[in-house]
């Protein structure tokens, strides 16, 4: 590499030039941009905003990178120097998309292209570009630069060619970028938004941030619906703009993306104070954003999977705010659905001849881990462990991924859906392990209603029946939906809707 450095031939630089005075300067600027985008930006590009920027800076950095250096080896050393600094400068930040290398499992591959490889992508891959323009212009400049064949004469062309569309593909990808997020407007049959409605994305002061929130429905004197996706770490935007548009008709439906998930993933940190005291304080400052809002004094709260354990303890510390609490996919116990899941895992692993399966769980022993990473095993092979036929619902079993494409999401938000999951589950799970709403929550002072699926796993419906039984309130019900698995609200939205609007709305 040093002899093809010192004799590169296609750049003849001036007398007054050094090139290891280029070869410092290259690299501070990349040291440099390094330390200044850990200190702004420790996970890497998060909002449309860091995004651009992080496109611009990179390829500003590269271009002064292959300006005085003049040769395209600050191809290699401006990214390797920004990523070791970067690297260094964050150290301190933690969660599975900035910590160590995990690529010999699925969470581990995806934490990798999610933080980064998808930071190289908008970081490091415009400044290997600007390089490439640096050095073009850096040959311009010199007087001294000769094409001394037409081989020579051919190869600039090729490089020009490439370095144009490398050009046209950042500029494509910026547009991608700022594709804003939106949400259409409610309308009436002649096509023109219907009066009194509201259709907005909007943030919510909580806990000291701003949360985002999506708010629906036909008439903003309607009652309001509170909904808590599941996770920790899940965001349900998506998913209530395909499934929840009936109960439009009949609610104000606000879709809260709690701290650190989908359009509030740029809330994240400090990670430090995402607790599972502070995520309940959030949806009590939430709720009252509403009551003053819309005017009433109390609103209905429905919650899936974790968002039903948090509804359960906001309705429990809070109950004057809330007219009833609706679980679907009830969660009582993390501890015991996940030991649950993981016996009946290694049983179905043993029975398939899954043997692979069967040595990581023998070897990881029953949960609760220290680590995301160790569920993997035990949690990811659900729908083969408690299979049924989910092609019968509205949502199937891709409802993650096939709900990420809608509008209200921009590009950043959709490609941090997943990350939002892993990094909040990483935090808040833990804090879960000693959650038993059968010896901690007995009783609550308003009505609750529980939609459980007929197929949804033992390892939550029987927690779910049990907690049933025990809980007194002053109204309580619990509904079977029988083409169901864990999340019922979405995969019969129709029975759903006629739940909340006959037995709900008409009991409270």
């Amino acid at each position: 590499m040093s002899d093809q450095f010192q004799h590169e031939p296609s750049v003849v630089v001036p007398g007054w030039w050094d090139r290891r005075i280029g070869v410092a300067a290259a690299v501070a600027a990349a040291g440099l941009y390094g330390l200044i985008a850990a200190w702004a930006t420790p996970r890497g590009p998060v909002t449309t905003l860091n995004a651009l920027l992080a496109i611009g800076a990179g390829l500003l950095v590269g271009v002064f990178a292959g300006l005085v250096m003049r040769s395209r080896w600050a191809m290699l050393l401006a990214p390797i120097t920004f990523v070791a600094v970067f690297e260094l400068a964050r150290i301190a930040t933690v969660g599975p998309l900035v910590d160590g290398l995990n690529l010999g499992s699925t969470y581990g591959i995806v934490a990798f292209v999610l933080g980064r490889g998808l930071h190289g992508v908008l970081t490091v891959l415009p400044m290997i570009i600007g390089v490439s323009l640096g050095v073009a212009a850096a040959r311009g400049l010199d007087r001294g630069t000769q094409i001394r064949t037409g081989r020579a004469s051919v190869g600039r062309w090729a490089r020009a060619a490439v370095a144009g569309l490398a050009v046209l593909g950042l500029i494509a990808l910026s547009v991608a970028v700022l594709r804003p997020a939106q949400t259409d407007a409610i309308v009436s049959a002649d096509g023109e938004p219907m009066p009194g409605s509201v259709a907005e994305l909007t943030r919510v002061p909580a806990g000291g941030h701003d949360l985002a929130v999506m708010i629906r429905g036909t008439s903003v004197d309607r009652p309001v619906l509170l909904y808590l996706a599941g996770g920790p770490g899940g965001s349900d935007i998506g998913a209530m703009r395909k499934h929840g548009q009936d109960l439009e008709k009949a609610f104000v439906v606000v879709t809260f993306d709690q701290r650190g998930t989908g359009k509030s993933y740029d809330n994240l940190d400090p990670t430090a104070t995402l607790t599972l005291d502070a995520a309940v304080a959030d949806v009590i400052d939430v709720t009252d954003y509403l009551r003053e809002r819309f005017g009433q004094d109390k609103i209905y709260l429905v919650g899936n999977s974790w968002g039903s354990i948090l509804g359960v303890l906001a309705a429990q510390r809070h109950p004057e705010l809330f007219h009833a609490f609706v679980g679907a996919g009830q969660m009582v116990s993390p501890r015991e659905t996940d030991q649950i899941f993981y016996t009946d895992t290694l049983a179905w692993a043993r029975s398939t001849g899954n043997t692979q399966l069967e040595r990581q769980l023998v070897a990881s022993g029953p949960p609760p881990y220290t680590t995301m990473l160790d569920y993997e095993p035990a949690l990811t092979y659900e729908h083969q462990v408690y299979p049924y036929d989910d092609t019968l619902v509205a949502e199937s079993s891709n409802g993650f991924s096939d709900n990420l494409f809608v509008a209200e999401y921009s590009l950043m938000e959709q490609l941090h859906g997943l990350a939002g999951f892993l990094d909040v589950f990483t935090v808040l799970y833990p804090q879960l392990q000693e959650i038993d709403l059968r010896t901690q929550v007995t009783q609550l002072q308003v009505p609750v209603y529980l939609v459980q699926g007929r197929h949804e796993a033992r390892g939550r419906a029987e927690p779910a029946q049990q907690w049933f039984q025990l809980i007194d309130a002053p109204t309580k019900k619990m509904v079977i939906f029988e083409l169901s698995g864990h999340r019922t609200l979405f995969q019969q939205p129709n029975l759903f809707y006629q739940l909340m609007t006959t037995t709900v709305l008409g009991r409270t």
